[in-house]
């Protein structure tokens, strides 16, 4: 499949339209998601052909913002092959070389959830994440695929970050990422070194993408997004370069 021109699925699929929602980006805004029929199984061919077209995972639903008048919400992705780590990642790189790195399938993991309760507690108690339990968890970043992967980060054997992501035909979608939340580990810049991993893994796997989900210009906790250069941007039915602001 041509990682830059979506194809048909196979057959037809059936697609629902969420009641207006508030949007957890933008004050004061309201969103409106589509997402594949619940009874369809997230297979891997329709999960392909989907990303491409914009498409995300949380759980077993795929899903991309459908708000009427409003096109915030741009999907976006690293071209392995044309990205170089800035000075800034590079350093960051360097710091964390003591971190050792386990992919595990996408399985509940008592340890995986202290650490995600501890982060959402610390880093998210004003989101929609919150409070957080098993079953928010268990449905948001479990799935029984084969194309569903945690990687850890650990330092001398203590679990410090974990990142959900996906493997597809033409690329990694990183899903979600969460992290040790104590001060300590601010200058480890654990999410952005879970990012640069990912597209170190796709590059060893031979894959060309990776999939960083949607990026807002509007929303700061967004911005970290833009420090991966080049960035490709879906337009319609295209992935184009993203140029930087």
């Amino acid at each position: 499949m041509s990682s830059n021109t979506p194809r048909q699925p196979t057959r037809d699929l059936r697609f629902f339209l969420t009641v207006p929602h508030a949007c957890s980006y933008l004050p004061g805004r309201e969103a409106t998601t589509l997402f594949l029929d619940p009874q369809e199984s997230p297979g891997q061919g329709v999960y392909d052909a989907l990303a491409l077209l914009g498409f995300r995972r949380s759980g077993r639903h795929l899903y991309r913002p459908h708000c009427e008048g409003c096109s915030a919400c741009i999907s976006v992705r690293i071209p392995v092959a044309e990205f170089t780590p800035s000075r800034t990642q590079r350093r960051l790189a360097r710091r964390n070389a003591d971190l050792t790195r386990h992919l595990r399938p996408a399985i509940f993991d008592p340890e995986h959830y202290a650490l995600y309760a501890r982060y959402i507690r610390t880093r998210h108690a004003d989101g929609d994440m919150y409070p957080p339990s098993h079953e928010q968890y268990r449905t948001f970043l479990t799935l029984d695929q084969p194309y569903a992967r945690l990687l850890e980060l650990r330092q001398a054997g203590q679990l410090v970050a974990v990142s959900a992501f996906d493997q597809l035909e033409h690329g990694l979608s990183a899903i979600y990422t969460f992290f040790d939340p104590d001060p300590a580990w601010e200058r480890r810049s654990l999410g952005t070194f879970a990012v640069l991993t990912l597209v170190e893994l796709a590059r060893r796997r031979g894959l060309p993408h990776v999939y960083l989900g949607y990026w807002i210009r509007e929303c700061r906790k967004m911005a970290y997004k833009q420090a991966f250069q080049p960035l490709e941007r879906l337009e319609g039915r295209h992935w184009r370069r993203l140029i930087p602001t």
